[in-house]
C-alpha cells in the first residue's frame, strides 16, 4: 500500500513495520476479564431495582419520546462479512468498533482477521505491471511443447512471428495519443548517415507496405489497394503520401497481414521457403526475406518504444543469432557493391567462385553472437580463417545496430585488430545494408 493502514495503533511500538498501523485485533475475553467486568457493588434498593417500562419505537428504529435511534446489535454474519472491509481499514468507525468487540468474542473470526491482515500486508503498488515483451511467444512455445500445432510454423518463420507478436502488443498498450508521437527513422547512404520524421502510425504503415512485397510473392493482395512501381522506399513514400494521414486505423491492418503471411508459409509446404521475393534492386529467398522483415520489425518496434518510453528488449539469442548470420551472408556482395561505386578500397587477390580467399574475422559476442569469416575480396568466394588478414569484435547487439544504420561505422567496432582498411571497408559495407 501508498502508506500505513488506517486503523488503529496497537500499544507494542516495536512491532514489525508491516503490522505498525495495521487495525487492532482485540484478544479473546477471559474469565477474568469478565469477572472485572461485574458489578460487585452493594445492589441497590428494591424499589430502585426495578425494570424501567420500554419506549415506545416507531418502525423506523426511532424512539417514541426524543426521536433518538437505539442501539442495534449486528449478526455474526453481518460481521464475519465486514472481516475484508475491516483489514483494508475501509469500515466506518462504528463498524470497526463492532467487529473488534465481536472479535474478542469469536475465535474464528478472529483468525480469519489475522489472515486477512496478513494478505493485505502482501499487497504492493510499486511493482512494474507492464507485461514482459516476451510473455506471449513464451506462453505460445510452452502450450506448443505440451501440445505441438497440428500445421506448425516453419522454424525459419517463427523469427518474424515472435517480432509482429512483441510488436504487436507494445501497440496494444499504447495510447490514442501516443500514435501521432513523433518517430526519427535512421538509416546509412554512401558515406554518412540519413533520416526521416515520422509517427508511431507512420511506422507501422512502413512495415505494412514493405511487408506487402512479401504477400505478393506469396500471392496475396497488396495492402495498399495498389502496386507502386520500385521497392520498399518507393512504397513507403507512396504510403506516406496518401491525401489522410496514417492513424492507429493502420494497426489491424498490419496484424491481420503478418497473421496472414505466417498462416500462409505455414499450409505452403516446405518448397515456399526458396520462393524469390524481389525488393526492387535485389531479391532474397522467402526463408530469409522473412527473417530480414523479423529483423526491421525489431528495429522499428524499438524505435516506437523510445518514443513512448516503452521497455523493449531485443530479440531471444537464437534468433538474434539468425538475424546476424543474414547480414555476414549479404556482407560480401555489399562490399561489392560499394567497392563498384567507388566507395571502398580495390580487391587484392581475386580468386575462382568457391575458392577460400582473402578474409576478415567477424567475432559477435552476447547472446545471438559467434564468428563469421567475411570474403573480402568477392563476393562468389569462401571466407576462411586461414586467410583472416583482420579482425572485429563488437557486441551483438551493437552490431544489428550498425547493419539498421542506427550506429556509425567508425563507433562501432569494439575490438579491431590487421588490415584496417579490410575493417573500415566492412564496417561500412554493414551500415549500408539499413535502408528506409
Amino acid at each position: 500500500m501508498n502508506g500505513p493502514l488506517d486503523g488503529g495503533r496497537g500499544d507494542d511500538e516495536d512491532a514489525p513495520d508491516e503490522v505498525r498501523g495495521a487495525p487492532r485485533i482485540p484478544g479473546p475475553r477471559t474469565a477474568a476479564d469478565d469477572l472485572a467486568a461485574r458489578d460487585l457493588t452493594v445492589p441497590p434498593a428494591e424499589e430502585d431495582a426495578r425494570p424501567e417500562p420500554p419506549t415506545e419505537t416507531g418502525q423506523d428504529g426511532q424512539s417514541g419520546e426524543n426521536g433518538e435511534k437505539t442501539e442495534e446489535r449486528l449478526s455474526h454474519s453481518v460481521l464475519k462479512s465486514l472481516l475484508g472491509a475491516w483489514a483494508l481499514s475501509a469500515c466506518s468507525a462504528e463498524e470497526t468498533a463492532a467487529v473488534e468487540e465481536h472479535l474478542g468474542d469469536c475465535a474464528p473470526c478472529a483468525e480469519e482477521a489475522l489472515r486477512l491482515r496478513d494478505a493485505v500486508g502482501l499487497l504492493h503498488t510499486d511493482r512494474d505491471l507492464d507485461l514482459d515483451p516476451l510473455l506471449r511467444f513464451r506462453v505460445l512455445e510452452n502450450c506448443l511443447g505440451r501440445r505441438p500445432a497440428r500445421i506448425p510454423v516453419p522454424a525459419w518463420a517463427n523469427p518474424y512471428d515472435a517480432e509482429t507478436a512483441r510488436l504487436d502488443a507494445l501497440l496494444r498498450d499504447i495510447g490514442e495519443s501516443e500514435w501521432h508521437a513523433p518517430v526519427r527513422l535512421k538509416w546509412f547512404e554512401g558515406e554518412s548517415g540519413a533520416s526521416r520524421r515520422t509517427t508511431v502510425a507512420g511506422v507501422i504503415g512502413h512495415l505494412m507496405t514493405v511487408d506487402g512485397l512479401v504477400a505478393g510473392a506469396l500471392g496475396l493482395d497488396d495492402p495498399l489497394g495498389w502496386t507502386p512501381a520500385g521497392g520498399p522506399t518507393e512504397r513507403t513514400e507512396a504510403f506516406w503520401g496518401a491525401d489522410e494521414p496514417a492513424t492507429r486505423a493502420v494497426h489491424e491492418p498490419w496484424r491481420d497481414q503478418s497473421h496472414t503471411l505466417i498462416r500462409t508459409v505455414s499450409f505452403a509446404g516446405r518448397g515456399v521457403a526458396e520462393l524469390s521475393v524481389s525488393y526492387g534492386d535485389f531479391a532474397l529467398p522467402l526463408r530469409d526475406s522473412l527473417l530480414d522483415r523479423a529483423f526491421e520489425c525489431w528495429i522499428h518496434a524499438d524505435d516506437i518504444a523510445d518514443a513512448v518510453d516503452y521497455p523493449y528488449d531485443p530479440p531471444s539469442g537464437s534468433h538474434l543469432n539468425r538475424m546476424i548470420d543474414l547480414a555476414a551472408r549479404m556482407l560480401p556482395a555489399a562490399l561489392a557493391g560499394r567497392r563498384r561505386a567507388g566507395l571502398a578500397g580495390p580487391a587484392r587477390h581475386l580468386v575462382a567462385a568457391g575458392a577460400p580467399g582473402r578474409s576478415l574475422h567477424l567475432e559477435v559476442e552476447g547472446a545471438g553472437g559467434g564468428n563469421w569469416y567475411i570474403a573480402l575480396d568477392s563476393p562468389a568466394a569462401i571466407g576462411s580463417p586461414d586467410h583472416a588478414v583482420a579482425q572485429v569484435a563488437l557486441d551483438a547487439v551493437e552490431f544489428c545496430r550498425l547493419v539498421a544504420g542506427h550506429v556509425p561505422p567508425e563507433e562501432a567496432a569494439a575490438g579491431q585488430d590487421g588490415d584496417r582498411e579490410a575493417i573500415r571497408d566492412v564496417l561500412f559495407a554493414a551500415a549500408s545494408l539499413s535502408r528506409l
